[in-house]
């Protein structure tokens, strides 16, 4: 079992997602709980994918945080 970092974004009409880790790997929903599974299903798929062409899967290596900012 592996945690890879996933990175949210809001857009004007729907939320994405992809994973530094892993390039290339995204999705797209209307809700932040489909996209989860969404991306959940697009990262099992994209591994797959990298193991039926003999690449090796990646360890996780980024980690992502917040850091708080006086505004103003």
């Amino acid at each position: 079992m592996r945690e890879y970092t996933v990175i949210y974004e809001r857009g004007p009409r729907n939320w994405s997602a992809y994973v530094p880790d892993l390039p290339g790997c995204v999705a797209t929903a209307k809700t932040t709980s489909a996209l989860e599974r969404r991306i959940r299903e697009a990262i099992e798929f994209h591994i797959e994918g990298m193991r039926m062409h003999g690449e090796t899967v990646p360890e996780p290596t980024v980690r992502a945080g917040t850091v708080s900012v006086a505004v103003g």
